[in-house]
């Protein structure tokens, strides 16, 4: 362990690994009047999307732009907006299909409701997505296509106004499953490296953390000793099982709770920025022992995220 400016001891961090899978994700732009708008289109369409266990994708806030938030990133209509981005994993069985329907239904029943609310692709890519097609047949035949903005899209009157979203939405090659653990003498000094280096982890653009506030408190393990789940309680890293388990825990001394962070985004280089920043704001947490990672030795995904660095 390193000492402190104070003197107190900071967190060893291990000599380890994160294991990162490949994805392919959508990423869009949703802007709004306000940010109370802005904040009910966000929460509604990322929600029930922490993991890609039982969840139909996984999705998150990558960071707000144009006012009140990054002003270096202009949104097309001046108004507040949100990066959001949506990841399938590329081992998943009709991958496009499934990121296609993922963005369809969210765009559609969370985006276009919120008051004020239009949605814009980030990607332009081929192949891609005629999202704006289909969603604009909500029109009923009222629906019509324009250019604002500068951008070709589609309008649908609404009883709102209008809802203005883009014709084509891009996809690409992203990364999954980038993860941090926290082990701490408590649960209060464990969720509190957490949300510092949660903190940090959205200060870095381009990525995501899709679990309930960024932050995980039921690491799992691939598989189960029950043929219907795919995964399971990672039973040696849970501490009220250390007695039970015996040389078969692998819970440090005095670690008595372990929570997690999960990073998505979209390059290696991302990632491995998200992580070094986390580490950087958490390390000197009073309480916090241990800072580790999960992999599957190379088994679930070829792209490593080194907690030391060479």
């Amino acid at each position: 362990m390193k000492v402190r400016a104070d003197n107190l001891m900071a967190a060893e961090i291990e000599d380890t690994y994160a294991e990162a899978f490949r994805s392919i994700y959508g990423e869009i732009l949703i802007t709004a009047r306000d940010r109370r708008r802005l904040d009910d289109a966000v929460q509604a369409c990322t929600g029930n999307a922490s993991s890609t266990i039982l969840c139909d994708c996984e999705a998150g806030l990558d960071r707000y732009v144009g006012p009140g938030g990054d002003e270096s990133f202009a949104t097309p209509d001046g108004r507040p907006g949100a990066i959001v981005q949506f990841h399938i994993p590329r081992f998943k069985k009709d991958r496009e299909k499934a990121l296609e329907r993922s963005m369809l239904v969210r765009i559609s029943q969370n985006v276009l409701p919120t008051p004020t609310a239009a949605c814009f692709n980030l990607l332009d890519t081929e192949p891609y997505f005629k999202l704006g097609r289909k969603i604009s047949f909500f029109g009923d035949g009222y629906q019509f296509r324009d250019e604002r903005f500068g951008r070709r899209v589609w309008v649908i009157p609404i009883l709102g106004g209008e809802f203005i979203l883009d014709r084509r939405f891009g996809f690409a090659d992203g990364l999954m499953g980038d993860n941090i653990w926290f082990m701490g003498r408590d649960v209060d000094s464990a969720l509190d490296a957490c949300e510092k280096a949660i903190e940090a982890v959205r200060q870095t653009p381009g990525c995501i953390a899709p679990f309930p506030g960024g932050l995980v408190g039921s690491g799992s393990k691939a598989g189960s000793r029950y043929s219907f789940s795919i995964a399971s309680t990672y039973e040696k890293y849970c501490p009220t099982l250390r007695a039970k388990l015996g040389d078969a825990s692998a819970v440090p001394e005095g670690v008595n709770s372990i929570l997690e962070i999960v990073i998505n985004g979209r390059d290696l280089a991302t990632l491995e920025q998200a992580t070094k920043a986390a580490l950087a704001a958490s390390a000197d947490t009073p309480g916090l022992l241990r800072i580790s990672a999960g992999n599957y030795g190379g088994r679930l995904g070829k792209n490593f995220i080194y907690l030391n660095p060479k």
